[in-house]
Formats: C-alpha cells, structure tokens, sequence
C-alpha cells in the first residue's frame, strides 16, 4: 500500500464503504445536516434573546445543550461522515486528524448527555427543594456546572485519540485511521470502552429516570396538598399559577427527558449486545448488525435536533419568537423587492 497513489487509495476506501452498504450514508447526513443546523441555530438565536418566558438558569442549560448538539452536527456528520463524498482529498484524511475528530466526536457527544442530565437535576432541585432552589438554580451555578462539564469530559476521551492506527501509508504520511486490534483484545481497553458506555448513556439514562420518577412524586403529592388546601378539587389547577408553572416546567422536562432516553435506547441495546457477543464487525449492508448499528446511530444524531420542536410544542412564547424569526426575513425580502420596484 505504501506506493499507491492517494487518488488509488481513495478509490479503494470508497469501495470498501460502498460494499458495506454506506453508498446511502450521504444522503442521510445531508438530510441531517440541514434539519440539524438549522434547528439548532434557530434554538440558540431566539433562547439567547431571552424572551421566550424562561429563567435565565433554564436558558443557560437550553442554549448550552443547543450549541452541543451543533457541534456534534458539524464535527460528526460535517467534517467525519460526508468528507469523503464531497471533500476528497484533504487534510481531514490525515489518520492524526481523524482520531482528533474521533475523540472530539466521544466528548461532544458526552457533554451534550451529561448537560441533559444537568438540566434535569436543576428541575429535580427546583421541583422538590424549594429551600436549596435559590441557592442552586441561578445562571451563575449553572454557568459553573457547564464550565465543568465541558473540560472535563474533554479530558475523559483523550484516550479515543490513541486508539487508531493509519489505514494507508503513502510517502510516510499516515491517512485514514482504523481501530487498532489491540482495542478488542487488550484488557486496559476493553475496560476503558465498558466505563465509557457506563457513562455515556447507561448512567445518564438511569439517573434520568431516576430523578423524574422521584419529582413526580413529589408533584403527586404537592398537588394533592394544595387542592386540600384550596378545598376544591374540580379547578384547583386552572386557577393556581403554581401549579400552572409547575406543569409548563414538567412538559418541557419530561418531553426532552423522554426523548433522549427513546432516541438513544436502540444505541444502549446495540452497544451492550457488542459487547456481551464480542462482535465488531459487519459482514455487509443486509447484515443486521449493520442495520442495528445504523439505525442507532440515526437515531444518537436525530436527538440533536428534536429539542427544537420539543420547544416548540411546550412553550408558548417560544414559539412566537419562532413565527417572528421566520416573518423578519419575508418582511426584509418582501421590503427590498417593494424598493426595486
């Protein structure tokens, strides 16, 4: 391999990725490209102008997980996925560049979890400890707890940068990384990979449950409280703007929980059956394994642009700063083709 030329070799890569059934992957990334980005541009721009009748605590954790979801976007599917269908021959082909992005991929994609979990917590708090609430949720913890989360997670995958060797050597230059064989047999990794899926998403998703199920509870029995206390039980809701701010914060809560832990359940079942079964490989497209590993991986990436339509659905002022932003750029055209004429 060390003679070829680099357009040969990437004529053999791009035929190994089409037998194993990725000549659809393009398609599917671009589709995700748009849907995502925009979303999530959309998201950060109209949650940071801050009229979307949030607390500013809640807008730290909204936009923060925002901005995480497009970063995933643009380094997964941007720069990692479609670079060999519309970016040939570059830079980004490099095998020291592709583990930097491999591992920056892992930590995004850790950080952007780990906020959701953060986000839940901070409702937990607010929800169930009406004392440690103004104590704990305030935009200066929460920029705290994001500043925390990002460098620390960053660190947690430095490892994933060690874990490729060169597909190709031309000129001694190293192109396109492979996991190296020691990843699947040596025990050091093998525990690295185990903790890594512990925490992300096994331990997210066990405390996210967690913590829901508990602040249910807790809104079960407030509620049941303030209606005695009330003495009426037909309209105590309807005319209690507590309890009506409790179950706009419980929608948004669950409806963002509840789709992280759908979304990312097929990855959790496929990633603990490789593991168990000690499989790694597909044998091609129609291979379920490849279908498996596929599907979930659609869904991990689907996740980083739902939040915008959970919003959407669940916040009222949201989704009139959303109308907004869609007639400003119809008005400024529609103003501009009235001047030219």
């Amino acid at each position: 391999m060390r003679c070829q030329p680099f357009a040969k070799v990437m004529d053999i890569y791009s035929r190994l990725e089409n037998n194993l059934g990725h000549e659809g992957e393009d398609s599917f990334a671009v589709v995700h490209v748009g849907a995502n980005d925009t979303a999530n541009v959309m998201t950060i721009v109209m949650l940071s102008r801050g009229k979307c009748g949030l607390s500013k605590c809640v807008t730290r954790y909204l936009v923060a997980m925002a901005v995480a979801d497009l970063l995933v976007i643009i380094n997964d599917v941007i720069l990692f996925r479609i670079k060999e269908y519309y970016f040939p021959n570059n830079f980004l082909f490099l095998t020291p560049v592709c583990s930097f992005q491999t591992a920056l991929n892992h930590a995004l994609s850790d950080i952007s979890v780990w906020l959701t979990v953060a986000f839940t917590f901070d409702r937990f708090i607010t929800i169930c400890y009406q004392k440690l609430r103004t104590k704990y949720c305030t935009e200066k913890t929460a920029a705290v707890i994001i500043g925390t989360l990002c460098p620390l997670f960053c660190s947690k995958n430095i490892p994933w940068y060690f874990a490729f060797e060169p597909y190709f050597i031309l000129d001694n230059v190293h192109w396109i990384c492979r996991v190296k064989p020691d990843c699947y047999t040596s025990a050091a990794w093998v525990a690295f990979a185990w903790i890594h899926r512990c925490f992300t998403p096994l331990l997210p998703v066990f405390l996210i449950l967690l913590l829901n199920s508990v602040t249910v509870g807790n809104i079960l029995a407030a509620s049941r409280v303030r209606r005695r206390l009330r003495g009426s039980k037909c309209d105590a809701n309807h005319n209690d703007p507590e309890m009506e701010n409790r179950r706009k914060s419980i929608i948004l809560l669950f409806a963002i929980s509840a789709n992280f832990i759908l979304l990312w359940m097929t990855y959790v079942l496929f990633s603990l059956s490789m593991q168990i079964t000690n499989r790694y490989y597909s044998t091609g497209f129609n291979d379920p394994m490849f279908i498996a590993d596929q599907t979930s991986y659609m869904l991990l990436l689907l996740s980083c642009c739902t939040n915008t339509f959970i919003y959407a659905v669940t916040q009222t002022k949201f989704r009139e700063e959303l109308k907004n932003g869609v007639k400003y750029p119809l008005k400024l055209i529609f103003k501009l083709v009235k001047r030219g004429q």
